[in-house]
């Protein structure tokens, strides 16, 4: 099982060039979905976020900025 990142370290992902583009992507593929992702983890329904968030990073661009995440840690 993977661990799951301080929340410093997700700030500090988010804000390199790759997790910059990772969010675009996002917020531009899925929008709706993304925001679907946000609410139900807010409420407490986080394996329907995973579930979201699982579908929206399983495109190719996700996948190749993901990797490229995981060597900046």
């Amino acid at each position: 099982m993977q661990q799951i990142p301080d929340m410093s370290e997700l700030v500090r992902l988010a804000q390199t060039p790759a997790g910059q583009q990772l969010i675009t992507l996002l917020q531009k593929q899925g929008g709706p979905q993304l925001q679907q992702a946000i609410a139900s983890a807010a409420g407490g329904d986080y394996t329907r976020a995973k579930e979201i968030l699982s579908e929206l990073l399983s495109s190719p661009e996700a996948q190749t900025l993901l990797k490229e995440l995981e060597g900046q840690k």
